[in-house]
């Protein structure tokens, strides 16, 4: 499928700046797909969301040790 995209300037100077050494057809379609993923994945959580109950998340942290964590796991 192909077609005529029109780029405004301030966005082909981003481009090119940003895109390396691949063609500008590549950092388009990278940056399409990188947009697709982010959009179904919003979807996806907002879907687990709909269907989970604060209940229920509630009564597993319930479960939690009461413990301090290991020193990888400190930020």
């Amino acid at each position: 499928m192909n077609f005529a995209l029109r780029i405004p300037d301030y966005y082909r100077q981003e481009i090119e700046a940003l895109k390396g050494d691949v063609s500008i057809n590549q950092f388009i379609i990278s940056a399409l797909s990188e947009k697709i993923a982010s959009l179904r994945t919003e979807e996806y959580l907002q879907e687990r969301a709909n269907r989970s109950s604060r209940a229920h998340a509630l009564s597993i942290l319930k479960n939690a040790p009461d413990v301090k964590p290991v020193e990888e796991d400190k930020l």
